[in-house]
């Protein structure tokens, strides 16, 4: 969320109505002189398609001693990134997000019994040609194999100014409406804004994905990757003059 306030006041402080738009009259003169005014909010929303992914690729391995565990989960780590990589991501959209190495055991019996130790290694990806990100993943899970690990789907706008001012234009147009009417419902003759208060939001769409798999006929299918449609909404807390 980013915030942006944009203020002009004269005298001592405004009270601001949060989100109910009312009417009220003040005491801001220097010498006690009543001045009125109105504050409102507005909200625009629009959507957009989202123009970036990121996602999260790790991998798992299990073996019975951390020298093999760690050497074994390096290679595939290599490996991983080295297909990321050769599947269009770029080397600075490529970050390592978790290492770790720990003891498993088994508690089936009455003694806890050491199975091998757990070696994982993640990075976040971040594909910036989201038609491909089905092939990536498939290309990710083909050079990896059983011990690769995929999650964390997450889609996101980039270059949202255009959305944005598109939405902060129907922000205020709403803001200014809902002043203009309360002014003349109380016969009074709208002013100047003198307190502008942004708020920017954007709800992420529910992505679409399924594992890749093979039909009745053993043809490969791509995994599909859906970005949907994107919210970006802005929300103005605005304050007017009145006379």
């Amino acid at each position: 969320m980013r915030r942006l306030a944009i203020g002009l006041v004269v005298g001592a402080a405004i009270l601001i109505a949060a989100c109910t738009p009312s009417v009220t009259v003040e005491n801001t003169g220097a010498e006690g002189t009543v001045a009125s005014g109105i504050a409102v909010s507005g909200r625009g929303e629009v959507f957009g398609t989202p123009d970036t992914l990121q996602m999260s690729f790790g991998v798992s391995v299990l073996r019975p001693t951390v020298k093999q565990a760690v050497a074994d989960a390096a290679a595939l780590a290599d490996q991983l990134i080295s297909t990321l990589m050769s599947s269009g991501v770029a080397t600075e959209d490529v970050q390592t997000a978790n290492y770790s190495i720990y003891p498993e055991y088994d508690y089936r019996s009455d003694q806890r019994e050491l199975v091998g130790y757990r070696v994982s290694n993640t990075v976040n990806a971040k594909i910036r040609d989201i038609d491909s990100a089905g092939s990536v993943i498939d290309a990710a899970v083909s050079g990896v194999g059983d011990e690769i690990q995929v999650s964390g789907v997450s889609f996101s706008i980039e270059d949202d100014e255009e959305l944005v001012s598109a939405a902060r234009d129907a922000a205020w147009k709403a803001a200014r409406s809902k002043a203009q009417q309360l002014a003349d419902l109380a016969g009074l003759t709208l002013g100047k804004a003198v307190m502008i208060s942004e708020s920017v939001t954007g709800t992420p769409p529910q992505p679409l994905y399924r594992a890749a798999f093979e039909d009745s006929v053993g043809a490969s299918v791509e995994t599909p990757i859906e970005a949907g449609q994107q919210q970006v909404a802005v929300t103005l807390q605005v304050r007017f003059e009145t006379n």
